[in-house]
């Protein structure tokens, strides 16, 4: 059962118009953060050692988007399992849902310091692509799959034995609300190699920030952290598995959009905002 109900629902053309207006500012304000921060990211964060310069880098600039996102989109989040986050010194393996660009701005706030898995062409985006690469992200050709996996694994490996968490989105691409996505194994078999915890996480972003439209809908955003999953004993395709029925009856719990039966097949998921 959907715990929120007006997430999808339809806005008249004047609370349209104002909408437009909301997330407009909110752009602006994106933007003035890259370009302010592009200079301290460059000029500090570079001489900072791995670990803070990533939090210096990535988590303040991501703090200040959410901040803005609140105030000028009205877009809040509501967390559920945050506790299950380890304060131990471990590194995990993130399992996310994928639904927009809202939870590659949020997670940093919440679980750091952490590199995502993100597909190569991001590295070539003028300040935002070159402050990313500070950071060291594990960056993919995701036409070229074997090559991918074998990135992820040592790579990954390489970022969790230096107490680096690694956000892997196994959908992939974003997949909107009500639909879904297969999972690939990737993300899985880096902690069932590594043997490194996993935390699954779930989230309805789409709700607010659609990926077929740059208007951002006000609102609260759900997201649930699960508690930690040790791959021990399991397989690679038990542990993706056990994942990915977690995370799909997640977001069925706290979307406002039920599951269409509609499975994505492919790769890119067209609009990006």
């Amino acid at each position: 059962m959907a715990i929120f109900t007006d997430s999808a629902a339809d806005v008249s053309p004047v609370s349209g118009a104002f909408l437009k207006v909301r997330t407009t500012c909110f752009y602006v304000w994106l933007t003035l953060i890259t370009l302010v921060w592009f200079i301290p990211s460059f000029t500090i964060g570079l001489f900072l050692p791995l670990k803070a310069r990533n939090y210096f880098v990535m988590v303040v600039p991501c703090q200040l988007a959410i901040w803005g996102l609140r105030l000028f989109c009205g877009i809040r989040c509501q967390l559920e399992g945050k506790e299950n986050i380890p304060r131990d010194g471990r590194s995990c393996v993130l399992l996310s849902k994928h639904q927009s660009t809202w939870e590659t701005f949020f997670l940093p706030t919440l679980i750091a310091p952490h590199v995502q898995v993100v597909k190569k062409e991001l590295f070539y985006l003028p300040l935002f692509g070159w402050m990313l690469n500070l950071i060291h992200p594990i960056f993919i050709d995701r036409s070229q799959k074997t090559n991918a996996l074998k990135q992820v694994l040592t790579q990954g490996a390489d970022r969790l034995n230096s107490g680096i968490h690694v956000l892997v989105f196994p959908e992939g691409t974003r997949v909107p609300p009500g639909k879904r996505k297969a999972f690939s194994k990737g993300g899985a078999m880096l902690a069932t190699k590594s043997q490194a915890p996993v935390l699954a996480i779930a989230h309805n972003s789409g709700e607010h920030w659609p990926n077929n439209s740059w208007v951002k809908r006000p609102g609260t955003i759900h997201l649930v952290i699960s508690p930690l999953i040790e791959p021990e004993g399991m397989t690679t395709a038990q542990l993706s598995e056990r994942v990915e029925g977690w995370i799909n009856l997640q977001v069925e719990r706290v979307s406002a959009t039920p599951f269409s039966g509609d499975v994505v097949e492919a790769d890119s998921s067209g609009k990006r905002f």
